[in-house]
């Protein structure tokens, strides 16, 4: 009987599923999507909003050197519904952690190939076992011009946002009475790969206040790549400056953007912590085995 070692890690609640050593999990090049569905199945899994699976490096392509160095691990992601994902600010910043706690990488620097292009990550502070601040780049992301809110009245201004993965930010005065999850899906299913969908308001202090809908997952309880569109859509609004507190309901993250307007680099900082070190029996998963 085939026995995987999983850990489980969670960064302000966005919770994933991370697999170091991918050798005996189902599927050759990329995890079998069943299996991810079953395993992320809060009621008959192990239950996250998606998996994170190492695998080695690559000299080209995703794993294009930065500044001469070549990345440490190569990431597939997968969201809850068995779908590749580009990237995810609190997914990657899990897997670092879970690098150095493993010590596969020495740290406190990790070098992550993803499908949206190389991120290094830093694992900044350590708070105890299993549990730090970490910090990673997110790129340069592109920032759509303003449009019409699709059918959310006068109250609401759009943008699109590219961080890697495609995002809608919607930014309204509040999100009093915003029902994400009565329109959320329909919003993500709007393009034809899908999209992550973002509500965002000041709070009135400098921050934002987001809700959000991620793709292939759904309502959650944070996103790194949303926090980013929503401070970028709003930093080019002249709603906030070049240093952003973004409230997801599960806690803050902190952006930072320099640069222009419609393409500011950015920088994400949050918690990340440990929840479970676990053997998985995949034979014996409802809905997969």
């Amino acid at each position: 009987m085939t026995v995987v070692s999983v850990l489980k890690y969670q960064a302000l609640g966005n919770d994933f599923l991370v697999f170091l050593d991918p050798s005996d999990l189902p599927g050759t090049d990329e995890v079998d999507a069943a299996f991810v569905v079953a395993v992320c199945d809060r009621h008959r899994g192990v239950g996250a909003d998606g998996i994170l699976v190492v695998r080695p490096a690559k000299a080209d392509g995703v794993g294009r050197p930065v500044d001469g160095r070549v990345a440490d691990v190569r990431l597939e992601l997968r969201n809850a519904d068995g779908g590749r994902a580009e990237t995810s600010g609190n997914g990657i910043r899990c897997l670092a952690l879970a690098l150095v706690d493993a010590k596969i990488v020495p740290g406190p620097d990790v070098l992550v190939s993803t499908d949206a292009g190389p991120r290094l990550v830093t694992v900044l502070a350590d708070n105890g076992p299993g549990s730090a601040m970490v910090r990673t780049e997110m790129g340069i992301l592109q920032v759509g011009d303003a449009e019409r809110a699709p059918r959310l009245g006068a109250g609401f201004e759009a943008r699109h946002v590219d961080v890697g993965n495609p995002h809608l930010v919607l930014m309204g005065d509040s999100l009093e009475g915003v029902d994400i999850g009565d329109l959320g899906r329909s919003l993500e299913d709007a393009k034809p790969d899908g999209q992550n969908v973002e509500f965002v308001a000041p709070d009135g202090l400098g921050g934002l206040d987001l809700l959000v809908w991620e793709r292939g997952a759904g309502l959650t309880e944070a996103c790194g790549t949303g926090s980013c569109a929503a401070a970028a859509a709003a930093r080019a609004a002249g709603l906030v400056g070049d240093r952003v507190e973004v409230h997801n309901p599960g806690g803050t993250l902190v952006v930072e953007l320099t640069g222009e307007l419609s393409a500011p680099s950015v920088w994400l900082s949050g918690p990340a912590r440990r929840v479970l070190r676990a053997e998985l029996f995949p034979s014996e998963i409802d809905g997969f085995g």
